[in-house]
């Protein structure tokens, strides 16, 4: 993809399952890889192995709910990489249950990570980016976000806040020629699918019953999400901004 060489990209969720895909699709595409992580060594070991395949990386342990840490790092990152061309915001988590079996105080955190955090990292580096007039980001949020999904009303209604969050900001980011867009997955193969499915045998069966219901016959893979993200960042893109981009299998034709 055109533009992508030498770009400094900041990843967060970076050691996980999308996040590692899109880092190494970053890394082999000639980009500098920022990998974000609450799980520093993580981040640190998958910085090592894109370092040893010839890529430019360092991993960096952030708690995305934790506004000063977050100022901290991109600090920190423009100081050892170069100034940041793209932002990724992929970091997620979530804990499946009906609402009204969900405690309150794990709202809190499921909001805190899935959309404070995107906000804490949207102000730290979009000041950055409008100074300087240019840059890219790329807001993962979720199916769960455009049509809902049982088990996960907070976690649906962060993803929701993101995509409407990343359309507003795509309009005044505009003039500044910052381009906003969103991916949208579908049921992925990661860790946190498999936590949210569990291992019971109504966890088998709901990964069933999804296998059924998306027209190409399966779940995806995080390496089905980057070929997406990587264009929204790339100059292939130049002229989007404020898209809802799903990557789900036909799962959901959202217009």
């Amino acid at each position: 993809m055109q533009g992508l060489r030498d770009k400094v990209v900041i990843v967060t969720g970076g050691a996980g399952g999308i996040g590692g895909a899109v880092c190494q699709r970053f890394a082999a595409e000639g980009a500098r890889v920022a990998v974000y992580d609450l799980k520093g060594e993580a981040a640190d070991a998958l910085a090592g192995r894109l370092n040893a395949a010839g890529g430019r990386a360092a991993g960096y342990a952030v708690d995305i709910a934790d506004a000063a840490a977050v100022e901290a790092a991109v600090v920190r990152t423009e100081a050892e990489l170069g100034p940041i061309d793209v932002l990724v915001n992929n970091a997620g988590w979530d804990v499946g249950a009906p609402f009204l079996d969900l405690d309150p105080a794990l709202w809190q955190r499921i909001i805190a990570v899935n959309l404070v955090g995107p906000l804490n990292m949207h102000r730290a580096v979009l000041k950055r980016m409008s100074a300087r007039g240019s840059g890219r980001v790329v807001n993962i949020a979720s199916d769960a976000g455009r049509v809902g999904s049982s088990g996960e009303a907070v976690y649906s209604a962060c993803k929701g806040g993101v995509i409407a969050f990343s359309k507003t900001l795509a309009r005044e980011m505009a003039r500044k020629r910052i381009n906003i867009n969103v991916v949208c997955p579908g049921p992925t193969d990661t860790n946190l699918f498999r936590e949210f499915a569990g291992d019971s045998e109504a966890g088998v069966k709901l990964v069933a019953a999804l296998t059924k219901a998306i027209p190409f016959g399966r779940v995806g893979q995080p390496d089905d999400v980057v070929g997406a993200i990587c264009f929204l960042a790339s100059d292939d893109a130049a002229f989007i901004t404020g898209q809802v981009l799903s990557v789900s299998g036909g799962l959901t034709m959202a217009g």
